[in-house]
């Protein structure tokens, strides 16, 4: 894809699952990889500068990026993709479930957005894609605060891309539906196998995704070719939501 190569990009998240997937296709495509995550030691076995990062810690945060910067250059790409769930019933969850999946989805991409973007601003150039997802566009059953964090990324996501658009920087999201990831299995236990299998029946293309999936569309909006883009939630997930 045009004008990835040599670009410096930071990757949230980027030690496992979704976010590793974008950490090795940005690498090969080119970009010097910033992996942000708590997990060092695995972010240390993926293409790129591993930084122990928390993202819900905005000094944290700002310790990273000029880490990240001083060693790499000034950031060209951000990609927010460090999340969590425990999915159960909203009625059977706690303040302090709240607060932890608000904290990695939602606080965690505004405290990177914040320290990132007016970097970019202000050298007019700049691309940000936040991993979202199809719950915060539809909602999902077990999933509501998670689903109630991701709207709100996605909301802020379009904000962002009206107040930096005459910036040259561009804001979009990436919405992925069901993925294979650890994070999946972990998180339906004993009953994840009964239950992925009645999700791959209502998809369309009958499979569910793989993190390569997502990391594609990832790339695309962070190259050239995505330069008349912005403020706008891509789903990838085989059809299981459509929207036109």
């Amino acid at each position: 894809m045009r004008g990835l190569t040599g670009r410096r990009a930071i990757v949230t998240g980027g030690a496992s699952g979704i976010g590793k997937a974008i950490s090795v296709r940005l690498a090969e495509e080119g970009c010097h990889v910033g992996i942000f995550d708590l997990n060092v030691d695995a972010a240390r076995e993926v293409s790129g500068l591993a930084c122990q990062v928390d993202v819900t810690d905005y000094g944290s945060v700002q310790a990273g990026v000029a880490r990240f910067e001083a060693e790499s250059g000034p950031c060209d790409i951000l990609v927010n993709c460090a999340g969590w769930d425990s999915p159960r019933l909203f009625l059977e969850t706690s303040p302090g479930d709240w607060e932890k999946i608000i904290a990695i989805n939602l606080r965690g991409p505004l405290n990177l957005q914040h320290a990132v973007c007016p970097g970019m601003a202000a050298r007019r150039r700049g691309r940000v894609v936040n991993i979202a997802s199809d719950a915060g566009r539809v909602g999902a059953g077990l999933t509501a605060v998670y689903s109630a964090a991701k709207g709100g990324l996605i909301a802020f996501t379009k904000s962002l891309a009206r107040e930096l658009a005459t910036s040259g920087v561009t804001v979009n999201a990436v919405a992925p539906g069901p993925t294979r990831t650890p994070l999946l299995d972990a998180s339906f236990g004993d009953d994840g196998a009964r239950w992925l299998s009645s999700v791959e029946k209502a998809i369309p293309m009958k499979r569910l995704g793989e993190p390569e999936d997502v990391a594609g569309m990832v790339a695309f909006l962070a190259s050239d070719d995505a330069a008349y883009i912005t403020g706008q939630v891509i789903s990838v997930s085989g059809g299981l939501t459509m929207a036109g």
